[in-house]
C-alpha cells in the first residue's frame, strides 16, 4: 500500500502531551450462510462437552522496573518520573489445560499500563525456546491492568516512548523476564483441578467519563442496559483436586487512574491494591515458586473511571486513599464471589488467533451501516491533547471537523485531515511516519475458550458499548458450543489506542480522538473477531495473517544511565541522615532518611529495598517490605558538592492498627556504583531501635 506523509504543525505537542495508550483482514463469511447441521455435528462431536476436569497452574513474578528517573507510562507527562515504590508490580500467570482435547491456554494479567507488541513477541520467543510449540502466539494471552503509575519506555514504537525520552532496555527486560518467569512457574505448578465461576454487580466503583458520547449510541440499544458502564464482575475460582486453592481471575472494567498524574511512586493502582489484599488474605508468598495468585484483570474500561465524584476525585483525602477505596470495593465483591462460587466451568480449552493489517481492512456491509468501508492509516485527533477527565491535558474535548469554530480547525481540517478519518481533525498521523510507523498497524485479535467461558482479547481500550457489542456477537457464534459467558480482555497482546462505536467516534471526545484507524475500526474488529468465533464453532483453522515487524534493534534513547554514586566524606552508603524517634504509637508514621545509591543499579526484583523488622529475642524478623501497602520507598537526588552524585532514600512505615507492641527498626538495602572502577556494590543501613506501643 502506498503511504504518504501528512505532517501536522502540532505533531510534537501532541506526542509530548498526549499518550493514550488491532486487527485483521480477508473476506468475511456471512454467519447467516453457516451450515447449522455442521455446527450441530461439531458440537455433538466435542469430546469436552461435559468436561469439568482441568490441569491448573498459577505463577507470580516481579516485573518492577527502575524506581528513579524514568518517565511513567499512561499520563504522557514528561515531568512525571519515578521516584520510589509504593507497590511492586507483578505478573500473574495462569496455565489452564483440558486433558479431554489436549489443549492449553495461558492467561496473564500484568501490572502494566499496556502490554506492548514487543513484549508479547519476546515472551513467546522465550517460551518457544524452552517448550518448543507448546506455547505460541495463538494460546498465550497477555493482558495489562492499565495502571498509570508504572515506569515506561518499554514499547518498540516511537509514540509511546517519547515522553520517557526514548526506549529503556532495563525496564523492557524486567517486564519480559518477569512475565516469562510467571508463566514458567504456572507451567511447573500444573495439577488436576476444577474451575468455578461467579458474577455480581459493583455499583459504586465506576462512572462513565464521556457520558455525552455514550448517549450518541442508539436509544434502543442503551435501554437494554441499566447503566452507562459495565458494573458486572466475573470471577473464576481455580481449585486443586487436592483441596489446594490455586488462585482467582476476575474481570471488572475500570481505569487504573486512582493515582493521579502528579504521583511519582510505582503503584499497581486500584487493581494492584485489590490483588495485594486478596493475596495477603490467602497468605501469598511473593518469593515462593508455588503460592496463591489473585488477578484483578482489565476489561472494556475505555470510558470508565474510578473517580466517581468526577474529574480526578475518587472520594479519598488523597490519591492513596482513593486507591484504597476503589481497590477495596473490588476486593470486597471478589471475596464474596470467591466464597460463594458454586457453578462449575464445563467444556474444553480452545483458541483462535490472527494478525490483521488494521489500517487497510475492507469492512463488509453487514458489519457496518449496510455499505462497504475501509479502515484508515493510524492517526490521533485534536481532542487527544485535551486528555481525559481523570488525566486532563490542554484544551477541551469534542473538537470535530463537523463544527469548525476557530482558525486552527479550519486550517487543520482543510489541509491535514483525510476523508477516511471522518470527523477527526488529525493532529498526528502515526501510520505514515518513516522509516517505521509510530504505532503498530499489524495487530493481534484472539478468542480463547475456557469451557463455557470465552475471552475476547483486543489490543485496544474498548469503551463500554463497544465491549458490549463484541460480547453479544461472540456469544451468538459460540453459544451452540455451550459458551454462555463472554468476557472482553482489553489491552491485550499489543497496544494501539482506543476502540469506540461509530456513534461515539463522531463526538470526538478523548476516546474517539484516540481511536487510531478511523470511524469503522469497531466494525473491522467485529468482522475479524467474527471469523475467529466462526472458526472455533466449526472446528476450522484460521490463517495467521501478516507477521508484525520486530523493532528490537531499531530503538533510540536520550536517557542517561547511572554514571556513579557518591556521598559526603565521613559518611557511608546506608548511613542515617534523619533517624527514627525512640517510640511510636499505632497509626503513626515512622520516617528514616539514608544516604543511598541509585535504584537503577539493581532493581532488586523478587527482593526489597526496605525491611521493617521486629526484634524477637536476639534476632530480627521482617514484618513488612517495599511491596506492602503501609510502606513507601522514596528516592531523591541530593546534589552534594562537589561531585553532585548523592542520593537520599527515605523509608516510611505507617504503623498498622494491629501491629504487636515491641521493638522495631527500619532497614534499607541498596546498591551503589563506583566512579573509579564502575563496579556496583551492595550496601545496607539500619535505623535506631524504637518501640511501638
Amino acid at each position: 500500500m502506498q503511504r504518504h506523509l501528512f505532517p501536522s504543525p502540532r505533531w510534537m505537542t501532541a506526542v509530548v502531551l498526549a499518550l493514550t495508550l488491532g486487527a485483521c483482514t480477508s473476506e468475511t463469511p456471512d454467519p447467516q450462510k453457516e451450515d447449522p447441521l455442521s455446527t450441530r455435528s461439531a458440537a455433538l462431536a466435542d469430546p469436552c462437552s461435559t468436561n469439568q476436569s482441568f490441569q491448573l497452574g498459577a505463577g507470580l513474578y516481579d516485573i518492577t522496573g527502575p524506581a528513579a528517573e524514568l518517565g511513567m507510562m499512561g499520563y504522557a507527562m514528561v515531568e512525571q518520573k519515578t521516584a520510589g515504590i509504593h507497590q511492586r508490580l507483578r505478573s500473574r500467570a495462569f496455565v489452564i489445560s483440558s486433558p479431554c482435547n489436549g489443549k492449553r491456554a495461558v492467561f496473564v494479567s500484568a501490572d502494566l499500563g499496556q502490554v506492548f507488541q514487543g513484549v508479547k513477541q519476546q515472551v513467546v520467543e522465550r517460551l518457544r525456546a524452552k517448550y518448543s510449540t507448546l506455547y505460541t502466539d495463538e494460546n498465550v494471552l497477555l493482558s495489562a491492568t492499565h495502571t498509570h503509575s508504572g515506569p515506561g519506555g518499554f514499547s518498540h514504537y516511537a509514540l509511546y516512548n517519547l515522553t520517557t525520552l526514548g526506549y529503556d532496555r532495563q525496564n523492557f527486560d524486567a517486564i519480559v523476564d518477569g512475565i516469562y518467569q510467571s508463566i514458567v512457574r504456572a507451567h511447573d505448578n500444573l495439577a488436576p483441578g476444577s474451575i468455578r465461576i461467579a458474577s455480581g454487580d459493583l455499583l459504586d466503583a465506576s462512572i462513565n467519563r464521556s457520558p455525552e458520547a455514550y448517549l450518541r449510541n442508539p436509544s434502543t440499544e442503551r435501554t437494554q442496559f441499566d447503566h452507562d458502564t459495565d458494573k458486572h464482575m466475573t470471577l473464576l475460582r481455580l481449585q486443586g483436586d487436592d483441596g489446594r486453592e490455586v488462585g482467582l481471575i476476575n474481570w471488572f472494567a475500570v481505569h487504573g487512574t486512582s493515582m493521579g498524574n502528579d504521583n511519582l511512586l510505582i503503584s499497581g493502582d486500584n487493581k494492584g491494591y485489590a490483588s495485594y489484599l486478596f493475596e495477603k488474605l490467602k497468605g501469598t508468598s511473593y518469593t515462593e515458586q508455588r503460592t496463591f495468585v489473585a488477578a484483578f484483570a482489565q476489561s472494556n474500561e475505555g470510558d470508565v473511571t474510578p473517580n466517581i465524584h468526577g474529574g480526578t476525585n475518587g472520594g479519598g483525602a488523597d490519591d492513596f486513599e482513593s486507591t484504597e477505596l476503589s481497590g477495596g470495593k473490588q476486593f470486597d465483591l471478589a471475596r464474596a464471589l470467591y466464597d460463594t462460587a458454586s457453578t462449575t466451568v464445563t467444556g474444553g480449552v480452545d483458541y483462535r488467533h490472527a494478525y490483521v493489517e488494521m489500517d487497510e481492512v475492507q469492512v463488509a456491509p453487514q458489519y457496518a451501516d449496510g455499505l462497504s468501508h475501509t479502515t484508515c492509516e493510524a492517526a490521533i485527533g485534536d481532542s487527544m491533547l485535551a486528555g481525559a477527565e481523570d488525566g486532563p491535558g490542554f484544551g477541551s474535548e469534542g473538537a470535530t471537523c463537523e463544527s469548525i469554530d476557530d482558525v486552527w480547525k479550519v486550517f487543520n481540517c482543510t489541509l491535514f485531515t483525510t476523508p477516511c478519518q471522518g470527523e477527526k481533525p488529525i493532529v498526528l498521523e502515526m501510520g505514515t511516519m518513516q522509516p517505521y510507523p509510530w504505532t503498530p498497524e499489524v495487530l493481534p485479535l484472539q478468542v480463547v475458550r475456557l469451557g463455557n467461558v470465552a475471552l475476547v482479547a483486543v489490543p485496544f481500550e474498548p469503551t463500554t458499548m463497544s465491549g458490549r457489542r463484541l460480547r453479544k456477537q461472540v456469544l451468538a457464534q459460540l453459544s451452540p458450543l455451550g459458551v454462555d459467558q463472554v468476557i472482553i480482555a482489553g489491552l491485550s497482546n499489543a497496544y494501539a489506542g482506543y476502540l469506540t462505536t461509530r456513534e461515539e467516534y463522531a463526538k470526538q471526545d478523548y476516546e474517539g480522538a484516540s481511536t487510531h484507524f478511523g470511524p469503522w475500526q469497531l466494525a473491522a474488529v467485529h468482522q475479524e473477531v467474527d471469523k475467529l468465533a466462526i472458526a472455533m464453532r466449526t472446528g476450522a483453522s484460521v490463517a495467521p495473517g501478516s507477521t508484525p515487524r520486530d523493532l528490537r534493534n531499531n530503538q533510540t534513547t536520550v536517557q542517561t544511565g547511572v554514571v556513579y554514586d557518591d556521598k559526603p566524606l565521613m559518611t557511608s552508603f546506608g548511613g542515617v541522615v534523619t533517624d527514627a524517634r525512640a517510640a511510636y504509637l499505632r497509626g503513626e508514621t515512622v520516617s528514616v532518611k539514608f544516604w543511598g545509591g541509585h535504584p537503577k543499579n539493581n532493581l532488586r526484583r523478587q527482593g526489597s529495598y526496605l525491611q521493617v523488622q521486629r526484634k524477637s529475642g536476639t534476632s530480627w524478623v521482617t514484618v513488612a517490605n517495599d511491596w506492602d501497602w503501609e510502606t513507601k520507598y522514596r528516592w531523591e537526588r541530593n546534589n552534594c558538592a562537589p561531585t553532585f552524585g548523592c542520593s537520599h532514600v527515605t523509608i516510611e512505615w505507617k504503623i498498622p492498627a494491629d501491629t504487636p507492641p515491641g521493638t522495631y527498626r527500619i532497614r534499607h538495602d541498596g546498591d551503589w556504583k563506583s566512579g573509579w572502577d564502575g563496579l556496583i556494590r551492595a550496601y545496607s543501613g539500619t535505623s535506631r531501635e524504637f518501640t511501638v506501643n
